[in-house]
Parts: structure tokens; C-alpha cells; sequence
């Protein structure tokens, strides 16, 4: 019997890694899309949220200032609500 190079542990990982990569590839469309909406209703979420969204620590957000550009977005901070700070998001064409 011929070697192929490559024996069935080694395609199970391939597709397998594949198939994780499929995977994070829906959750950052998943990611994208929720963003849009939350720009399109004009919606204001918090740090946290906002850092969930992004998947950085909230630390992260707040530190980066009034205003920035996160892909196809731009950030603003609006406001001061008690102890949490309210973004909102705008697109960028």
C-alpha cells in the first residue's frame, strides 16, 4: 500500500482546524452584524459592552479615549450615566 503523507489523525486535525477556523469566522460576521445594528438604532451601551463586542477588557476601551476607530466603526463617548460610561457607535464607509 502506497503512503499517501498523510495518515487519518492527521486529516481529522486538518478538517477539525478547519472547521474551528469556519467557526471564528461566523463569530466575528456574528460580531460585525451586531455592531451594525447597534449603530443603525442608534443604541448606547456601556464599556462593558461595548468591550464584550470587541473582546478586550473594559480597561481597554476606556483608556483609548473620547473618540477612535474600531474596524469599520467609530467610537464616541456620549456620556456619564452614575458609574458607567455610554458609547455610541457609528459607521464608517
Amino acid at each position: 500500500m502506497a503512503d499517501s503523507g498523510t495518515s487519518p489523525a492527521s486529516e481529522n486535525f486538518e478538517s477539525l482546524s478547519r472547521e474551528i477556523r469556519v467557526d471564528n469566522l461566523r463569530n466575528v460576521l456574528e460580531t460585525l452584524q451586531i455592531a451594525d445594528e447597534i449603530a443603525k438604532q442608534g443604541y448606547l451601551i456601556t464599556s462593558s459592552e461595548l468591550a464584550d463586542l470587541m473582546d478586550v477588557n473594559a480597561s481597554a476601551v476606556t483608556s483609548r479615549g473620547e473618540s477612535w476607530a474600531w474596524r469599520n466603526w467609530s467610537v464616541l463617548r456620549v456620556r456619564r450615566e452614575g458609574n458607567q460610561i455610554l458609547w455610541q457607535i457609528e459607521r464608517i464607509d
